[in-house]
Order: C-alpha cells, then structure tokens, then sequence
C-alpha cells in the first residue's frame, strides 16, 4: 500500500513552522535543502530568498513523513486563509489526539472543537497559526 505524506507550503516561514511541528511530533528533520543549495540557485532567486527552505521533510510515526517548502517569489503568495488542504492525523488515543489538539492551536483558530463524534470516537478540526488546518481524530473502536 503507498504511503501519503502531505506537502505544504509556506510564504518565507517554514522553518520556524516546522520547528515548531518538530516541538509536538519530535524526531530529526530528514532534509532541509535551502534555494541556494541548488546549483543555478543565483540566476533563479533573489538574495532574499537563499536561505528559504526549498524542501524539509519530518518524520512522524512509522511510515508518515510531513514535507514543505517556501513559496519562491516568482510563483506567487500562498494565500494563508485559504482551504489549502488539511493534514489528517490518526492518534493512537484519546489523550494523544486531545493533546495534539491543544498544541496544534495555540495561536491559532479552532474550526471544531475537539470533542466526542461518536461513542468512543473524538475529533476536532482547527488551523494553526501558520495557517495549516488539521484534522485531529481518535477512534477507540
């Protein structure tokens, strides 16, 4: 079965998002490849942007991997407060999805608030403060 890992972008800040994603999750950033590491990094990006993140990759459990990259002025702005995508995260209980929760937004907004779905099944939606939603979910069934 294939593995999906999600991918999103950021406007100039994701390192500090992801670092921030490190603090909850845990585990070692497997990449981090920077604009000026590419090898015609000079002709493509402004001196700004050199040290954006072009491609970071965080582990996260077994077989899920969370990825990003800054957005390169010649594309455009992400537009923060759209519907990018959600990140949907399956924990492994109900203390862990509730706490996953919490971290995920502090200083962000809630969409739904995480509570019982069904009996034994709980789950919340919120956006953090870099403007990622997430699903969170616990089913005890």
């Amino acid at each position: 079965m294939p593995n999906i890992n999600p991918f999103i972008h950021f406007n100039g800040n994701t390192e500090e998002a992801f670092t921030f994603y490190k603090s909850i999750f845990g585990g070692d950033f497997t990449n981090i490849t920077r604009f000026k590491d590419l090898a015609n990094a000079e002709n493509l990006f402004s001196e700004k942007e050199a040290n954006c993140i072009m491609h970071i990759a965080l582990p996260i459990g077994n077989n899920s991997v969370l990825m990003g990259s800054d957005v390169p002025e010649m594309f455009g702005k992400v537009n923060e407060n759209e519907n990018r995508s959600k990140v949907y995260i399956n924990a492994d209980s109900k203390e862990e999805a509730e706490n996953l929760y919490d971290v995920l937004s502090a200083g962000g907004a809630i969409e739904v608030p995480f509570s019982e779905s069904q009996p034994d099944s709980y789950f919340g939606m919120l956006r953090d403060k870099y403007g990622i939603e997430w699903m969170v979910n616990f089913s005890g069934r």
